[in-house]
């Protein structure tokens, strides 16, 4: 049985959430076009991604994209810098870790979380476009939560693209023969195609005008009936759970 007191907590916990998804929807709204960076917070400003994802930010910036980062240092202190740099939006969503992360100075937007879900909504819903430089587990957090919502239609298919080839090869590799040809596979191979691995500054840059193009386009040609609607929340409306008859139970006895 739940203790009144521990009941009381989780019925406040509510409240402290809904004021970081609140807080976040009112000042995330008025981004515009934005691309959510992600990478390691240990990369040292000496290391080659962080001068690459400081001059994807400044790229980005220079295109009206804002740049959404985890607000920390390393590679997001880069992307948020080079979004500085350039004069555009740059936005720092920091968390709040028992150790804790010291905030980078370069996000002119910065808003701090407790939660890790209400923090990674405002990733989602607000980006049209990922890019994950080499990180640890959080960066692998971000990337498998957008596969996820993509592979099952939960969100519409936006860009998703890791940088580095020499870091991401490996954990592509792993995912071709662990889930598709060893025994029975665990994913589509379409599914494999839900990601590009560039070391292209260019390219990226191509691969996210392009889909905002093809966004464009979309929202302006007239909606067709049938076809899933996005919701208020950054995700599209699913079918509902097919129900079963049951074979054994009261409803079977009743059928006798």
């Amino acid at each position: 049985m739940v203790d009144s007191v521990e009941f009381n907590q989780d019925t406040w916990r509510v409240f402290r959430i809904m004021s970081e998804f609140v807080e976040g929807f009112e000042t995330m709204c008025k981004l515009g076009p934005a691309v959510s960076i992600f990478g390691s917070a240990r990369t040292p400003r000496s290391d080659p991604y962080y001068d690459k994802a400081l001059k994807l930010a400044r790229m980005l910036a220079e295109r009206s994209y804002a740049i959404i980062t985890g607000g920390g240092p390393g590679i997001m202190e880069a992307a948020n810098r080079g979004a500085h740099d350039a004069g555009g939006v740059s936005v720092g969503l920091n968390i709040t870790l028992p150790q804790e992360q010291k905030a980078n100075p370069y996000a002119n937007i910065r808003m701090d979380f407790r939660y890790f879900f209400a923090r990674m909504m405002m990733f989602v819903k607000y980006a049209c476009s990922f890019v994950c430089f080499p990180g640890g587990y959080g960066t692998l957090h971000e990337f498998f939560n957008s596969m996820t919502l993509i592979q099952t239609q939960k969100a519409e298919k936006f860009p998703v693209i890791l940088f580095g080839r020499r870091y991401w090869g490996g954990l592509v590799d792993w995912l071709r023969k662990a889930t598709l040809e060893c025994g029975t596979p665990k994913i589509d191979r379409m599914d494999l195609d839900l990601f590009v691995v560039t070391e292209s500054l260019n390219q990226t840059v191509q691969i996210i005008e392009e889909a905002r193009a093809t966004e464009k386009a979309r929202k302006a040609a007239p909606i067709l009936s049938g076809l899933h609607q996005p919701t208020g929340e950054g995700t599209v409306t699913g079918q509902p759970p097919r129900l079963y008859p049951r074979r054994n139970g009261p409803q079977s006895m009743r059928r006798k």
